[in-house]
């Protein structure tokens, strides 16, 4: 029972050894020589300036957030646009895509239920938010 085992953990062992011992020469052999300069923050090649924490626009999660849903979607749609044909072949073709369908319904709601909400407005309430602030 153990001796199934033992080539995965000579396998992690190795792993972990190569990774140790590559870790190890390279703090040898490289030249150490810390200044101020070297400890700056380096942020695309200019000079930092202001904080290091600013507060986004919490569209922008909301947006990224939609975004990575609809990315999803691709990735369960895939799997069932790669076999498609063998579901025509064995009669089950309008049952896969009657399911895709209401996936992609379902999805088609929420986005259209964030677009009335105006969660994919951005400059406009941008706008009138600058306007309340003004005042």
């Amino acid at each position: 029972m153990y001796l199934d085992f033992a080539s995965i953990a000579i396998f992690l062992v190795l792993g972990f050894a190569f990774v140790l011992i590559g870790l190890a020469v390279t703090g040898l052999i490289r030249p150490h020589r810390p200044s101020r300069l070297k400890s700056q923050t380096y942020e695309c090649g200019e000079k930092p300036e202001g904080p290091g924490r600013v507060q986004f626009n919490l569209r922008f999660y909301l947006i990224a957030f939609l975004f990575v849903i609809f990315d999803v979607e691709i990735v369960f749609i895939y799997p069932v646009a790669a076999v498609f044909k063998d579901f025509i072949a064995s009669g089950h073709g309008l049952l896969a895509f009657a399911e895709i369908a209401i996936f992609v319904g379902i999805l088609l709601v929420a986005m259209l239920y964030a677009w009335r909400m105006g969660a994919l407005r951005w400059m406009n309430d941008l706008s009138v938010s600058l306007k309340e602030k003004a005042s």
